[in-house]
């Protein structure tokens, strides 16, 4: 019979690509996992890997054992989940991958939510970026991750996941409040000469926001980059820069800095996706419950 765990360690590789991505993903030494994938061929009688340059990849027998692997992890999840749901308490760990932004508004008042009415339940909280956290909970690096979805952009396609929105939140012009009465900008198309504040190139809020200048005529003058949005906030409430904010990022307080409405009123989408296999989770469906009234407590702040 063949060993579930050194499957794993197949399966691990087929969707991390390096035997060093596998080792660090599991806590293994790269020759330990090597050791274990020459110990499975030996027990499934073929040929599993093959060498190509200082790397390997799976081969064609490779392949089917991992796709039979997937699906086997899966079953075994789901039967967790069932056991799970047979008990009459909501206990266990849920790991949860957190952008920015929700981390600062959703995550705090949801974990409130949690603490007063499942103490037994464990809730872990790790900031990642949206793609890197739907490709961790794909890969079992944790249960459920809160992402977000720009106007127009798409993101691959994960048949595994499954997503419920959470929340559209707006998204605005934000600029230094009007000194002496005076507004220092009054609408996207005022803002071609001055500095801009962005998240970091390649990310999809960059890629949407050079898209909206762009279509409004003029390259935007990025002299700042951060993840931190509480630093562009911090930017742009002294007069250094203007960028775009979410209104998540107020968290329902007053917003600190001037915010003006943005040609077609665009809004992301925030939604969590969890695997399929788990979503039935006691504690997945709880934290999840909690993340959607916790936004509903969240008020969007008002231009100005």
């Amino acid at each position: 019979m063949l060993d579930v765990r050194r499957l794993r360690l197949l399966h691990e590789l087929r969707i991390r690509g390096t035997l060093a991505g596998v080792a660090e993903a599991l806590s293994y030494s790269p020759s330990a996992v090597s050791q274990q994938l020459t110990l499975l061929e030996k027990e499934a009688g073929v040929e599993l890997l093959q060498r190509v340059g200082r790397r390997v990849k799976l081969t064609p027998q490779g392949e089917i054992l991992a796709e039979h692997t997937e699906h086997l992890l899966d079953r075994l999840e789901a039967a967790e989940a069932d056991l799970m749901a047979s008990r009459t308490t909501v206990s266990g760990t849920v790991r949860v991958a957190v952008f920015q932004s929700a981390a600062h508004a959703i995550i705090p008042p949801a974990l409130t939510i949690l603490g007063e009415e499942f103490p037994g339940l464990r809730v872990e909280i790790t900031e990642r970026e949206p793609e890197a956290g739907l490709f961790a909970v794909s890969a079992r690096d944790f249960d459920l991750v809160l992402a977000e979805q720009y106007p127009g952009h798409t993101r691959a396609h994960r048949a595994d996941l499954d997503r419920i929105n959470l929340a559209t939140d707006a998204l605005r012009l934000a600029v230094p409040r009007p000194r002496d009465g005076r507004a220092v900008v009054s609408s996207l198309e005022h803002a071609t000469m001055l500095p801009w504040v962005m998240e970091p190139a390649g990310t999809a809020s960059r890629q949407w926001a050079t898209q909206l200048c762009r279509s409004a005529g003029f390259e935007p003058d990025v002299r700042f980059e951060s993840a931190d949005l509480i630093a562009h906030i911090h930017l742009i409430e002294s007069g250094n820069a203007v960028g775009i904010l979410p209104d998540l990022v107020w968290a329902g307080q007053s917003p600190a800095v001037h915010l003006l409405e943005l040609p077609g009123l665009p809004h992301r989408t925030v939604f969590s996706a969890a695997r399929r296999s788990s979503a039935g989770r006691p504690g997945v469906l709880a934290v999840r419950d909690a993340l959607a009234r916790a936004v509903a407590l969240v008020a969007a702040p008002s231009p100005g």
